[in-house]
């Protein structure tokens, strides 16, 4: 890399390339949290104008800092391999051409069912202070207490969206991964928002 390039643009110039088979091009890439790559890239083969595109995933490890020099590397698997990995992008997964391979199919599956998960959670309502929010199921706290109703507090001494919530009894408690949880949001006036 000798330090000019950034990480995504260097896997789009090494997926891009002329051959007598053939010619490679990356049409779309993505380099999520610095850890993964995923590109829709297009093969056209040479002798009869075959055009293919198909899923690539890299699991990068990039560090620039490395005192050993050990700055980037990469492991590249195409979608056919069935990647664990399954946060590729809707636009890539829009671009790749039908395939019949059972290990590709069950990743595109993956991939679009986690940005569905991911909406879903997005589309949740979240609570501002004095809202009250009920828990579909009761929650039980590390001091042996339940409870399923709540009343959301700014937090003290937090800036931005910072919320504990006031139980039924007074104490403040901290409601983990709220938005992966059945839950309604009930305003000051005890009307619903959801």
């Amino acid at each position: 890399m000798r330090g000019t390039r950034p990480p995504k643009a260097y896997l789009d110039a090494q997926f891009t390339y002329d051959r007598d088979t053939g010619s490679s091009r990356v049409l779309a890439s993505s380099l999520i949290g610095r850890r993964t790559y995923y590109a829709a890239v297009e093969w056209v083969t040479a002798a009869s104008g075959e055009r293919e595109v198909w899923g690539l995933v890299c699991l990068v490890r990039y560090n620039p800092r490395d005192r050993e020099g050990l700055v980037f590397g990469y492991k590249d698997m195409s979608e056919s391999m069935g990647p664990c990995e399954s946060e590729c992008p809707a636009r890539i997964l829009d671009l790749l051409t039908a395939t019949q391979n059972t290990y590709a199919l069950a990743w595109r599956e993956r991939c679009r069912g986690r940005l569905s998960d991911r909406a879903a959670r997005a589309a949740k309502p979240t609570p501002k202070p004095g809202d009250v929010v009920v828990l579909a199921e009761p929650l039980l706290f590390q001091d042996g207490r339940t409870f399923s109703r709540f009343e959301a507090v700014a937090w003290p001494g937090r800036r931005r969206g910072g919320l504990v919530y006031r139980s039924e009894l007074g104490g403040l408690y901290r409601i983990p991964k709220l938005k992966d949880r059945v839950y309604l949001i009930e305003g000051r006036t005890g009307r619903s928002r959801d």
